[in-house]
């Protein structure tokens, strides 16, 4: 291992990368390591962080600022795509990587580093999006999974390390769940998770953060108007805000109408099947709103073959393949859906529901003259009978033939 003489490790400040600045340093001849922190809104997780990152070893910690490009770089196009894993999962994580893994790269690169080093474990999905998004843009640099070389086999163990290195942690073996926080969203794992059968306690305080359960919402609704242009959110009730104000002005209205929380147990990228609540309040608000309003924007094929795009995309953004030519070409594809993909949505946020309450655009293809159930002069409903033969046509031929069975 002597040669590997400067390393960049990807640290969060969290349990496994805390411990991993002396590890890193007891078992690569003493190198020196350099924590690279992505700043997509972790907020007061990132306080600290630098005094704590030299006391364990590193020799200096960069702190991104990642914020505005990990949203409009990456969580609009996948909205844009209404992607979504397993019909529940917004992909807090999965899209937050690669852009945290990239920055990284282009530090490791500039400091002429010999290896990059990442904290995530050998079961997880993470270690496949950071190595992915690492190959993509330095495929010769050697990378670094302490979880997958040392002898700790659990975070009871790495609490122990950290204990006998003097590292300070923020949590306890008794409050020691798996999380990983953004501005998009929190997950939650491990402990009482493991087991499907429990439920959440939502309840409990300090559980959830970034709102409150459906049962302690206001008994009142609150009304709130997003307005999109070509797909993107740009207003709320009116008022233009920046993408990243937008996302936390719908963390604020979703948490505190309890929206947006999610208990899966979803299939991971390596094979098995793995227990996660999601507390995601705005994403989960625009991600409706966008939805409502394509209803009213897209034609009938556009919208179902679109539909279909959404699955194979989200898998992209899950399986770490963000970087990837069909990915690109699928965005590509969504773009050019988005062209009239503007206009107004409202919502009433009541008690985790969100329920419509009124969509407008300009490009809208609902015609009330024809979908009316009056008297109209559009429609000539003796029209119908010609394209009913035609299009039962294959049908009966198969019937004559005694071909259809039940």
């Amino acid at each position: 291992m002597g040669d590997i003489k400067k390393v960049v490790l990807a640290y969060s400040g969290g349990l496994d990368t805390s411990i991993i600045i002396p590890w890193l340093k007891e078992n690569y001849d003493n190198c020196e390591v350099i924590a690279v922190s992505g700043d997509v809104g972790q907020g007061t997780e990132l306080d600290g962080l630098e005094e704590k990152a030299k006391k364990t070893g590193a020799s200096k910690l960069y702190i991104e600022d990642l914020n505005k490009e990990f949203i409009e770089d990456y969580v609009f196009p996948t909205i844009k795509a209404d992607a979504v894993y397993e019909s529940k999962y917004l992909l807090g994580t999965s899209f937050a990587r690669p852009i945290i893994a990239k920055r990284i790269v282009e530090i490791a690169l500039a400091e002429g580093a010999d290896a990059i080093c990442h904290g995530c474990t050998g079961k997880g999905n993470d270690q496949v999006r950071f190595e992915l998004a690492i190959k993509a843009f330095a495929p010769d640099m050697k990378i670094i999974a302490p979880w997958r070389e040392w002898s700790l086999k659990s975070r009871d163990e790495e609490i122990d390390y950290a204990e006998a290195h003097n590292i300070p942690l923020k949590i306890t073996r008794e409050t020691n769940y798996s999380k990983d926080k953004n501005i998009w969203h929190i997950s939650h794992e491990g402990l009482d998770l493991e087991d499907p059968a429990n439920e959440p306690m939502y309840n409990k305080e300090g559980f959830l953060e970034l709102g409150v359960s459906p049962e302690q919402a206001p008994d009142k609704p609150t009304y709130v108007t997003i307005s999109f242009e070509k797909g993107v959110p740009v207003a709320i009730d009116g008022e233009k805000l920046g993408s990243v104000e937008i996302v936390k002005k719908l963390n604020q209205l979703g948490g505190e109408n309890g929206i947006g929380i999610v208990d899966l147990v979803e299939n991971r990228l390596v094979g098995m099947k793995s227990r996660g609540v999601y507390e995601t309040p705005g994403g989960t608000i625009l991600y409706h709103a966008h939805n409502k309003l394509e209803e009213i924007t897209l034609d009938r094929d556009t919208y179902h073959f679109k539909q279909q795009v959404g699955l194979r995309f989200a898998e992209l953004v899950y399986f770490g393949q963000w970087y990837t030519p069909l990915r690109k070409a699928l965005s590509a594809f969504v773009d050019s859906t988005q062209e009239t993909v503007t206009g107004d949505v409202k919502l009433k946020l009541y008690k985790g529901n969100i329920i419509d309450a009124g969509v407008t655009s300009p490009y809208s293809l609902y015609d009330s003259d024809i979908a009316t159930f009056d008297e109209d002069e559009v429609y000539d409903q003796k029209d119908s009978a010609g394209f009913i033969n035609l299009f039962g046509l294959p049908i009966k031929v198969q019937a004559k033939k005694g071909l259809v069975k039940e």
